[in-house]
């Protein structure tokens, strides 16, 4: 039964994969200020290029940032809404996860090499998380890491000074380990942040349901709350102060 897996955290990317993880169809869009208008009909292609319907769906998968506001939302009530619709949970993985893992696999990264995964968080600021390669493969095709820094969101030149040794250099207290460098954010600091060569830049949908369905057979938690790390650019006004009292 299919798994459809939906990411808004930085362009749009949705897939819909097989309980083992093999990818049925996939699609995406580059448009960054129409999350909404572009991730609807993404969903239907997505079901008529596999030639089912979104009653047959099991669960539905949904990146969880870190993101800004705006685009993290759209992606998230639509999980939560179609699940609602058809009855089947919704489950949480971090953007970030799913960019280091997609890592592993691209760059061919063996246990105990790290990856510094940053996105774009717009204001000269980058999203970002530190990994440690546990594993190249695991269940359902993905490779394992675990998080050893992050999320935090922060300039890129702190986030460099940040890490342990040069985010380019071997990683420190592994003998013989690697640490690279890779997302969209990277890409935007090339001069503090330099990206790997063929490092992955965006989140893949398909990657984030392998990873989704191998924690949840796991019995990890699986959470959808949105990792936003800042607060909204609108907020409610403040209440009136009360008059004086002469």
């Amino acid at each position: 039964m299919p798994v459809l897996a939906i990411d808004t955290s930085a362009a749009v990317s949705v897939a819909l994969v097989s309980e083992t993880g093999g990818r049925l169809a996939a699609r995406s869009s580059g448009e960054r200020r129409r999350h909404a208008e572009s991730l609807a009909p993404l969903i239907t292609q997505v079901l008529d290029d596999a030639g089912t319907d979104r009653t047959a769906l099991t669960a539905v998968v949904a990146g969880t940032g870190p993101a800004p506001f705006t685009g993290l939302r759209v992606g998230l009530v639509t999980a939560r809404t179609l699940a609602l619709a058809v009855g089947i949970p919704v489950l949480g993985v971090p953007s970030l996860d799913g960019l280091a893992a997609q890592a592993v696999s691209d760059l061919g990264l063996d246990p105990d090499d790290e990856v510094l995964v940053a996105s774009d968080a717009r204001r000269k600021e980058v999203y970002w998380a530190r990994y440690r390669v546990v594993a190249h493969e695991g269940p359902h095709g993905v490779p394992v890491v675990r998080t050893v820094a992050g999320p935090e969101v922060g300039r890129a030149a702190a986030v460099a000074e940040a890490q342990p040794g040069a985010v380019a250099g071997p990683a420190t207290g592994v003998a013989g380990a690697r640490a690279v460098v890779v997302g969209e954010g990277a890409a935007l600091y090339p001069d503090v942040l330099p990206l790997d060569d063929d490092a992955p830049l965006l989140p893949d949908a398909t990657v984030l349901a392998r990873l989704a369905l191998a924690r949840r057979d796991a019995g990890l938690a699986l959470p959808t709350e949105p990792l936003y790390l800042r607060r909204p650019d609108v907020q409610e006004p403040a209440p009136p102060k009360s008059p004086a009292l002469g």
